[in-house]
């Protein structure tokens, strides 16, 4: 059973509100941090152990900068993901570069950041090799298909986009090595928001067998094994957190059988967990605009599926503290509502709540990844600022919120008064 806090009263954040206007999001920096160094020390055990931080999940520099000071490293699909790290100082095989379907200039500034470059398909070593030359180290994405299952997030690995074949990986390694490529390594990622421990062992025993026979096969050496993202979080109150103790005993156990016994050590093992590390730590604040009572009880707030997609897209779950009320009876049930022109803008659909009232200020919790991140401007809606509260109390602004000039800034005016129609 998981409890749903927050790092700051309701005298704080009407403070906070009176310089940064709802919606915004913020985050805990004291609570991130001591989550990070949890995690790193986990799997101490591994001497080359790296997190690199999934950067899509949160992707602000500020807080890049505060992983990469605990010792993080960066997870990286995208030039603007890349172009992030680099002007965050984290460059190098400090970057993870995993993309699908990846245009050349992506493949490009990767190599020149000689950033760890992850392929996602086998049609792509020649690709790259064509555009930006092959690195000295090389990583495949394996896809194990029905091998192992998926998730309502991710889908089932067979059905997924990404990812090598077995056997593909197996010509995939031939062929970088003939091309005299020493350095290798190898990923998976097949699970998102997944809070089984023993599905991250099934994964590494997976990938450390693959090593086994790879290595056996082609008489080549791996570096590291990227066992990737997916650790979940427990959104609802009924959920409890991932056991990482037993999850890092299983994997260090499958490492000392497999690696370990067949003279393959020592591999570093990597993850690219992003909601795990700042998503319990990131709140969506907002206010209550109007109270709607037709056929439902709907409390309309000032945020909206732009600002948190999660529970439209997936409907996904989020716990929600309305400020003051925290120890009011949640009598009264209420589709809590944005204003898009979709109805599916909403952020719980028959929540018991306690009572709101226009100007209530609500906090939508565990909105510190895949929220502002996944932020987008249909009806012209504005994406709101990110705020950072500091480990000394101090409140620092991370990302404005967007303006009107800002969305119009793309479209172009300068012909429309002699435009015909």
């Amino acid at each position: 059973m998981s409890e749903k806090l927050l790092p700051f009263t309701k005298n704080q954040i009407e403070e906070i509100i009176k310089k940064y206007p709802t919606p915004f999001h913020i985050y805990d920096e004291k609570a991130i941090r001591e989550n990070a160094r949890n995690f790193k020390n986990v799997f101490a055990w591994n001497e080359g152990f790296k997190e690199f931080f999934a950067v899509k999940a949160a992707p602000n520099p500020y807080l890049m900068k505060i992983l990469h000071k605990e010792g993080f490293g960066a997870d990286c699909s995208s030039l603007a993901e890349l172009i992030m790290a680099q002007k965050t100082g984290i460059t190098g095989e400090e970057i993870m570069f995993s993309s699908n379907d990846t245009p050349a200039p992506e493949f490009l500034l990767a190599k020149q950041l000689q950033a760890i470059i992850n392929l996602d398909d086998i049609s792509h070593i020649s690709y790259l090799e064509q555009y930006a030359g092959l690195p000295s180290l090389i990583c495949f994405r394996y896809n194990p298909g029905p091998l192992k299952k998926g998730n309502v997030i991710i889908g089932h690995p067979e059905e997924a986009k990404y990812g090598f074949t077995r056997e593909q990986l197996f010509e995939g390694y031939k062929i970088c090595k003939e091309k005299g490529i020493k350095r290798f390594g190898i990923h998976t990622m097949v699970a998102s928001n997944e809070l089984d421990a023993n599905y991250f062992v099934e994964t590494a025993e997976i990938l450390f067998q693959l090593i086994a026979e790879i290595s056996q096969n082609l008489k080549i050496n791996f570096e590291f094994v990227n066992i990737g993202g997916g650790v979940g979080i427990p959104y609802r109150l009924e959920q409890n957190s991932i056991d990482l103790e037993a999850m890092n005993s299983g994997i260090k156990k499958k490492y000392e059988q497999i690696i370990i016994a067949n003279g393959l050590a020592p591999i570093k093992l990597f993850t690219e967990c992003g909601r795990y590390i700042t998503g319990p730590y990131g709140y969506l604040v907002s206010r209550v605009l109007h109270i709607k009572n037709t056929y439902k009880k709907f409390a309309g707030l000032d945020a909206c599926m732009t600002n948190l997609m999660r529970p439209a897209l997936y409907g996904a779950y989020h716990h929600i503290t309305v400020m003051g009320k925290e120890n009011k009876p949640r009598d009264f049930v209420y589709d809590v509502t944005g204003s898009l022109c979709e109805n599916n803008d909403k952020f719980a659909i028959d929540r018991a709540l306690p009572k709101m009232e226009s100007g209530d200020i609500v906090v939508i919790h565990d909105a510190g990844a895949h929220g502002s991140a996944m932020g987008f401007n249909y009806n012209g809606k504005l994406r709101s600022a990110e705020l950072l509260l500091r480990e000394n109390g101090e409140v620092l602004q991370i990302r404005r919120a967007e303006t009107v000039d800002d969305y119009l800034a793309t479209l172009d005016f300068k012909n429309l008064s002699t435009f015909r129609v």
